[in-house]
């Protein structure tokens, strides 16, 4: 008989060490994919991130476990929608271990979040993906995202180094 431990996802407690630990782990799994950049984060961000994510006022984060292994994570920031008057929740990083791809994370973590954002009155949730990012785009295509379009226009995410 072979049992397999279930999926939980629930919100991260950054002041217990192992969902930190697992926060780290999963954020510099990311990284270190080639989607994610292919390179993992550097030990004094791996040192920084944790504090800097407790201090930060909007974050919402949500783990994926199976029994005690982290598989998932959603990072999560609250913005605000200045066209609708309320907040918006962005999937800033969404990723899954690469051993436990294709079996719906994900998505769970994706309606997770999307309950949650429900529940604190959010319009909308945002989040970027490069284009060759194939089994992202299927994921977020099925979970119900489309490309972002202001009137009949389509724009993309641009940034400025400070």
């Amino acid at each position: 008989d072979l049992s397999f431990p279930a999926l939980v996802i629930r919100e991260a407690h950054l002041d217990d060490a192992h969902d930190a630990e697992a926060v780290v782990k999963l954020v510099d799994s990311y990284a270190s994919d080639i989607i994610g950049g292919g390179k993992h984060l550097p030990p004094e961000v791996k040192e920084r991130l944790i504090p800097a994510l407790m201090a930060h006022p909007s974050k919402l984060i949500f783990l994926a476990y199976k029994g005690e292994e982290a598989v998932g994570l959603a990072l999560c920031f609250i913005g605000f929608s200045s066209f609708q008057a309320r907040p918006l929740l962005n999937i800033h990083d969404l990723a899954v271990l690469p051993d436990h791809r294709g079996g719906n994370i994900g998505q769970r973590l994706i309606e997770a979040v999307a309950v949650r954002g429900r529940e604190i009155g959010c319009c909308k949730m945002t989040l970027e993906v490069r284009p060759d990012n194939e089994p992202g785009l299927a994921l977020y295509k099925k979970t119900g995202f489309s490309r972002s379009m202001l009137g009949n226009y389509p724009y993309w995410m641009m940034e400025k180094g400070l």
